[in-house]
C-alpha cells in the first residue's frame, strides 16, 4: 500500500515514539539515567506532537459533525493554510460538503417542482397524519373547491361537511368513492381517492378530490339525448297513423250519418270519440316534436361580445312584461368591459327562459324583484346570475329541475331548463342553482 504524506508522518511519529520508549527502557535498565531521561524527553515531545495532531483532527471532525447535524453545508475548510496533518482531512470534508450541497439542491429543486405542479392541477390534494389527524399540506385547488383557507386537522373538516369528513376518514388506501359536497347551497359531485405512505415511523394518508360534476352532467345529458331521440322517433311513427286513421273514420262517419237512422245517438258518440282521438294524437305529436328540439342544437357559433350589450337586449325585451306585472328588474355590472365568448343567440334564449321562470316565481311576492348580474370569478370564469326573491324551490325537487319532462308548473313542459343546461354544456360551461324556500332562487351560468 502506498501511504500519502500525512499518513507517512503519522507512522513515523508512532515509530519514533516506540523507539524512544524502547531506548529509554533499555538505558534505564543499564543505569544510564541521564541518557534515559533525555530519551524520555524526546518521547514526551513526540507524544505531545501526536496529541496535538489527534486534537486538531478531533476538532475538525467535531466541527464537521456539527455542520452535518444542523445541515449547514456552506462551510469551507481551508486546505491550503492548514497543517499538513489535516489537509487531507479537510479536503475530504469539503468533498462531502459539496456532495451534500448538491443533493440538498436537487431535493429542494424537486420539492419546488412538485409544489408548483400540485398547485397548478385542478385536483384538490390533502395529506394528513393518520394517528393524530394533523393536516400536513393542502393545495390551492382544494382550498378553492371547499371554500376554506386552512385545515389544522382532518377532524375540523367535520364542521364544514360532516358527510365528506366521514367519507375521507373511512376511505381505505387504494379505494375511491363518489360523494356529494355542498358549497354555498350548491351540490357538487366529487371523486375521492386515497393512498397511504410512511416516513420517519409515521403513517400518512394522501387524499385526492376531483370534481366530476361536469363529466357526470355531460354523460347524463348524452344519455337523455339518446333516450329522447328514440322516444320521439317511436312516438311520432306510432301516433301519426292513429291521427290519420281517426280523421279518416270521422269523415266516413259524417258521410254515412245521412244513410243511417241513429235514434240512440251512437254515431254522434263515435264521431265525438274519433275527434277526441284525433285531437289527442295531434297533441302528442306536437309534444314529441317539441322535445325533439332538445337534440336539434348543434355546435354554437362562438364570438366575443360585451355582457352589457346582452343585458341591454334582455332589458328591452322584458321591460313591457315586467312593467305589466309590476316587477322590478335590477341590473348590476361592476365591470362594463366584461366580455364573454359564446353564441349570443343561444345565450339570449337561456336568459329569456330564466327570466320568465323568475317572473313566475315572484308573482305572489309582495315586492317582486329580479336581479341580473355578472362578474369574473374562480379560474377567471365569467358568471352570469339571475336572482329572484320569489317562493324558492323545494329541496326534494332541487336536483331534478334540469331533468327533461320534469316541471313544477301545472302547465309546464319541463323543456326550458333542460335546454338551458344543454346550451351551457355546448359552451363548455355549466348552470347551477341555489335556492332557499320562501326566500328566493339564483341561477348561475358559468362560462
Amino acid at each position: 500500500m502506498i501511504y500519502n504524506r500525512p499518513g507517512l508522518r503519522l507512522i513515523i511519529r508512532i515509530s519514533l515514539l516506540s523507539a524512544f520508549i524502547f531506548a529509554a527502557c533499555y538505558l534505564l535498565l543499564q543505569s544510564q539515567f541521564l541518557f534515559g531521561f533525555i530519551v524520555l524527553l524526546g518521547a514526551a515531545y513526540v507524544s505531545y506532537g501526536l496529541y496535538e495532531f489527534l486534537k486538531k483532527s478531533q476538532i475538525e471532525v467535531q466541527q464537521f459533525v456539527e455542520g452535518v447535524q444542523y445541515r449547514d453545508f456552506s462551510r469551507h475548510f481551508d486546505v491550503k493554510h492548514a497543517p499538513a496533518e489535516v489537509q487531507n482531512l479537510r479536503q475530504g470534508f469539503n468533498d462531502i460538503n459539496s456532495a451534500f450541497k448538491l443533493i440538498s439542491h436537487e431535493r429542494e429543486t424537486q420539492y419546488q417542482y412538485l409544489q408548483k405542479i400540485l398547485e397548478l392541477v385542478d385536483t384538490g390534494i390533502l395529506s394528513y397524519e393518520i394517528e393524530t389527524g394533523n393536516v400536513m399540506w393542502m393545495n390551492e385547488s382544494l382550498k378553492k373547491l371547499l371554500k376554506i383557507p386552512y385545515l389544522k386537522t382532518i377532524q375540523s373538516l367535520d364542521k364544514r361537511d360532516a358527510v365528506l369528513c366521514a367519507q375521507v376518514v373511512d376511505l381505505k388506501p387504494g379505494d375511491s368513492a363518489i360523494t356529494d359536497i355542498h358549497i354555498d347551497r350548491n351540490a357538487l359531485k366529487i371523486l375521492v381517492s386515497a393512498t397511504a405512505f410512511q416516513t420517519n415511523n409515521k403513517r400518512y394518508k394522501l387524499i385526492a378530490f376531483q370534481n366530476v360534476n361536469e363529466a357526470l352532467d355531460e354523460t347524463e345529458s348524452k344519455a337523455w339525448q339518446k333516450l329522447l331521440r328514440v322516444m320521439t322517433h317511436e312516438i311520432m311513427n306510432s301516433v301519426a297513423p292513429i291521427s290519420s286513421l281517426a280523421d279518416t273514420l270521422k269523415n266516413r262517419l259524417q258521410h254515412s250519418s245521412e244513410l243511417i237512422d241513429d235514434e240512440t245517438g251512437t254515431l254522434e258518440d263515435l264521431s265525438l270519440g274519433m275527434e277526441t282521438i284525433k285531437r289527442r294524437s295531434e297533441g302528442l305529436l306536437k309534444f314529441a316534436q317539441t322535445y325533439r328540439n332538445l337534440n336539434m342544437i348543434t355546435a354554437p357559433n362562438l364570438q366575443k361580445f360585451y355582457v352589457k350589450d346582452l343585458f341591454k337586449t334582455q332589458h328591452r325585451l322584458m321591460q313591457p312584461t315586467l312593467q305589466q306585472k309590476n316587477i322590478d328588474l335590477e341590473i348590476i355590472l361592476k365591470d362594463p368591459e366584461l366580455q364573454v365568448e359564446a353564441d349570443i343567440n343561444l345565450i339570449e334564449q337561456v336568459l329569456i327562459n330564466l327570466l320568465l321562470n323568475a317572473m313566475e316565481a315572484v308573482k305572489e311576492t309582495p315586492e317582486p324583484k329580479i336581479i341580473l348580474t355578472a362578474s369574473r370569478g374562480d379560474h377567471n370564469r365569467v358568471a352570469v346570475k339571475v336572482i329572484d326573491n320569489g317562493s324558492g324551490i323545494e329541496d326534494e325537487v332541487l336536483d331534478k329541475i334540469f331533468i327533461p319532462f320534469f316541471s313544477t308548473k301545472k302547465s309546464g313542459s319541463g323543456i326550458g331548463l333542460s335546454l338551458c343546461k344543454q346550451i351551457m354544456m355546448l359552451h363548455k360551461g355549466n348552470i347551477h342553482v341555489n335556492s332557499v324556500k320562501d326566500e328566493g332562487t339564483a341561477f348561475i351560468l358559468q362560462f
